[in-house]
């Protein structure tokens, strides 16, 4: 399959920068496979179109405040994103306009935290040695900002948008701390959407995956074929293994909310029982792509020539899917992380 035929053209005013004032206010394209129908309705619908007995699974991950910045004693300024602990005190990170730098840097946030870099690992990436050493979840905590993907602006360090950046780029079930970007499909939830959910007796389990950057990135090689997938970690828990036991022994949906979450699934094997799994995946799905656990889909509108919009096109066809984004570009949708949602079913 070749890349080009997973482009399109979007208007820039489409890209969603602040989500909508409550959660479940964003809309939702909702197809239907069997029939080839499309409905216009908002998130809040979503309980009345789904079946008593559907099994929703979430992913958990929680979002770290991943983004910092710091200052090289000329002044300049290096922007940095975390990406994991290594060892106490030692940071992999990525480094933006670091340049030639031999002394030590220190946090704009908190001068009296300085950073040092050790190894440059290739392609911005590189390990840093925190003084003085300090939990990397904790520090970050105090004086990191949200890791926004970058079609998301923001105008400074810290704005008026950062509180409600940390709530909203942010699922109201989060959990595990590790990712740095959110599970977007599962920031339209909100508790008044789970509670009618519990009452139409729609269940629902987590599984964990630590979304990482090459979530956003684009798909460069010609074919897919020749793209070389990002590797995420992930987990399932007893109390989701039992969850998925039972939903495919009941023959009850199995509805992934998210591209992650059904990539989650889709990584186990077809003709085996779920279990508690700790472990790596970089399944990459596209058509055509015969699906193994995933019976539907919650997700959002995602980025042209991306391994999502791949995954979503593997779920209805690609006729299917370019179809469903124009019509979702000429009903003026939001796009993308703080974008609306669709459902396919």
């Amino acid at each position: 399959m070749q890349t080009d035929e997973l482009d399109f053209h979007l208007p820039v005013e489409l890209i969603a920068q602040t989500p909508p004032e409550h959660r479940h206010d964003s809309r939702l394209l909702h197809h239907t496979r069997s029939t080839g129908e499309v409905e216009h309705r908002t998130f809040s619908d979503l309980p009345d179109l789904l079946r008593a007995g559907d099994l929703l699974v979430f992913n958990d991950a929680r979002v770290i405040p991943a983004r910092f910045t710091l200052i090289k004693s000329t002044g300049g300024r290096v922007e940095a994103l975390f990406l994991t602990e290594t060892a106490p005190g030692r940071w992999r990170v990525l480094l933006k306009n670091l340049g030639n730098v031999d002394a030590p840097l220190h946090f704009a946030a908190d001068p009296s935290f300085f950073a040092v870099v050790v190894q440059n690992l290739g392609a911005g990436e590189h390990e840093i040695e925190i003084s003085p050493p300090y939990p990397a979840l904790e520090l970050l905590g105090r004086i990191g900002r949200m890791p926004l993907p970058p079609y998301i602006h923001r105008q400074k360090d810290r704005d008026e948008l950062d509180d409600l950046d940390r709530d909203r780029y942010q699922t109201v079930f989060a959990k595990t701390p590790g990712a740095v970007a959110a599970p977007t499909a599962a920031l339209h939830f909100s508790p008044e959407i789970l509670a009618r959910l519990d009452e139409r007796g729609i269940e629902r389990t987590f599984v964990t995956l630590h979304v990482g950057l090459g979530t956003f990135k684009p798909v460069t090689a010609s074919s897919l074929e020749g793209h070389a997938m990002h590797t995420e970690a992930y987990s399932i828990d007893q109390v989701a293994a039992d969850a998925l036991n039972a939903a495919k022994s009941d023959k009850r949906r199995i509805v992934a909310v998210g591209t992650t979450s059904a990539r989650v699934l889709e990584s186990q094997p077809v003709d085996e029982a779920f279990v508690v799994k700790s472990d790596e995946t970089s399944i990459f799905i596209y058509p055509p792509y015969q699906w193994k656990h995933v019976d539907a889909l919650i997700t959002n509108f995602h980025l042209p020539r991306s391994t999502l919009i791949a995954l979503v096109a593997a779920m209805v066809g690609l006729d299917t899917q370019r179809r469903l984004y124009q019509t979702a570009i000429e009903q003026r949708y939001r796009f993308f992380s703080y974008g609306d949602a669709m459902l396919i079913d």
